[in-house]
């Protein structure tokens, strides 16, 4: 039993049209699902990756509209990092981000720059073997695509405080490898700034575990080294578990035995407004004042 890295990341933006259209068309990923959050239904929920959603490439957003911008501090993730191909994949982003008057900075196999709301992302060539994780965009050579998540970078005061968890949940040195897939997990010092849980900031990262035995013997290990988990809650594309790893980074452990299109058809995943059964009640509101998105 190992976790497959990353299922997917979550963050929070306070305009989501703008970032449709930065995710979709600027970044080249496809809109797999329009929802909503399953605990605040009022607030969408945007759920990007490759062709087919696959865990390991889902980047997910909260929309707050015109919400301030947000802060990455102790005991938040302040890093998105994804796998490119090649360096002449960087080159190749580094202008297509120059025309769209993005800045970037060029790091040793790195290209570092932020979304519109401030999120920090790195593209890193890929060094594993981990098949990649595509969409496909006209503009955006395949070989040069977003080929998924090679992990993400967190701040923490004392890194030391979650090694015994982390271990018992199969990272190792910083990596989470499983069979298929494989993500690290990495910690800098810290602002002295507290955090800002705002537009541009990480709400929580999720880690691919397969279904939902797995989920539970993945459940009481975590619980049995410390972290207060909840119960296992079912959001329609996964099943998740929440917890807290004792930097103060918000995990989530999701299930990958579903996916997307169980309940649209994988040819047009993310046309529709999607909404969880318990919710469909409130479908004309929702619809009314939920930001119109084409």
């Amino acid at each position: 039993m190992a976790l497959e890295g990353l299922h997917h990341i979550t963050a929070i933006t306070g305009d989501a049209r703008r970032n449709v259209d930065w995710y979709t068309r600027v970044l080249g990923l496809r809109l797999v699902k329009k929802t909503v959050n399953f605990d605040a239904p009022d607030v969408y929920h945007l759920y990007y990756g490759d062709e087919t959603g696959a865990p390991g490439s889902i980047m997910t957003f909260f929309e707050f509209p015109g919400a301030i911008p947000g802060r990455p501090g102790a005991g938040m993730v302040h890093r998105v990092q994804s796998r490119v191909a090649s360096a002449a994949a960087l080159d190749f982003w580094e202008q297509r981000l120059a025309a769209e008057e993005t800045a970037t900075t060029r790091a040793e196999g790195a290209l570092r720059f932020a979304d519109p709301d401030g999120l920090e992302h790195e593209l890193v060539v890929s060094d594993v073997s981990d098949a990649p994780l595509t969409a496909h965009v006209a503009a955006i050579p395949p070989e040069h695509a977003l080929a998924g998540f090679a992990g993400v970078r967190a701040y923490a005061s004392d890194p030391a405080a979650s090694a015994t968890l982390l271990s018992a949940l199969g990272f190792a040195g910083g990596v989470l490898a499983g069979d298929q897939r494989r993500a690290t997990y990495a910690y800098d010092k810290p602002p002295e700034a507290p955090g800002i849980q705002s537009a541009g900031s990480i709400h929580h990262v999720a880690w691919s575990a397969a279904d939902d035995d797995e989920l539970t013997t993945l459940r009481a290990i975590a619980s049995a080294n410390g972290a207060h988990p909840t119960r296992i809650l079912d959001r329609q594309y996964f099943h998740s578990v929440y917890f807290r790893e004792p930097s103060g980074v918000l995990f989530e452990l999701a299930t990958r035995d579903l996916g997307f299109d169980v309940d649209e058809p994988r040819e047009s995943l993310g046309e529709a407004l999607k909404l969880p059964p318990q919710y469909e009640r409130l479908r004309e509101r929702l619809e009314r004042n939920l930001t119109p998105l084409s």
